[in-house]
């Protein structure tokens, strides 16, 4: 399943720094971290890199995800930072456009997920051999056709939200893996980081921040 990769060319839009830490809004199409193959060295990372040279990396989101990304500038605070998403201290919320009418008003998927190795980058649903994969889900608007969702993934699965949506019955719009058929009328993923919580590195307080969902 191969994609023309087309970065946006757009500035950074840094949401908060300090000496321990940076939190920037990834846009739709950009790359976190760079990408194995040929022409797809430009990403997130290297672009902050390129302004701050100590930036280091310590979660991803999807190319096609926009939203919320912490960076540490120390080692010290990347260790730290990796432990608040290892051990599930970080708390973070998305907001995604499914297809569909979404019975109820909230509930929790739990569903394992492993790679669909033929199908690569396609993960999918695994009761033998999957890991365990949790989200929250919570319906925040309708309209005709079409449900906006606030999703609070428990786990950070590979393509976690996309895939436990899917099972759902209402795949994210716009997902051009998952459910290709809803990208004619969207040009994007309609799945937004919008919210993240942690402890920061050096102080222990928490701390959130928010990027506006741009849908």
């Amino acid at each position: 399943m191969e994609f023309t990769y087309t970065p946006p060319d757009v500035p950074l839009n840094i949401l908060y720094q300090d000496a321990q830490i940076i939190v920037a809004n990834k846009p739709e199409g950009l790359l976190s971290v760079p990408g194995k193959l040929e022409g797809r060295a430009d990403c997130l990372i290297t672009r902050l890199q390129a302004e701050y040279w100590d930036a280091l990396v310590v979660h991803r989101l999807d190319c096609d995800t926009s939203g919320v990304m912490i960076f540490a500038r120390t080692k010290q605070a990347q260790g730290f930072l990796g432990q608040e998403f290892e051990h599930r201290r970080a708390k973070k919320t998305y907001v995604a456009r499914v297809l569909g009418e979404v019975a109820g008003e909230a509930g929790r998927i739990d569903l394992p997920l492993s790679v669909d190795w033929p199908n690569r980058p396609r993960q999918m649903v695994n009761f033998d051999q999957g890991k365990p994969a949790l989200t929250d889900w919570q319906v925040i608007g309708r309209a005709p056709g079409e449900t906006r969702m606030q999703l609070s993934p428990l786990t950070g699965r590979s393509h976690q939200l996309r895939v436990h949506m899917l099972e759902l019955g209402h795949p994210i719009l716009g997902d051009q893996i998952y459910a290709p058929e809803t990208r004619a009328d969207h040009s994007r993923l309609m799945l937004h980081a919008e919210t993240l919580g942690l402890h920061h590195p050096e102080t222990g307080n928490w701390m959130s921040f928010t990027a506006d969902c741009p849908f």
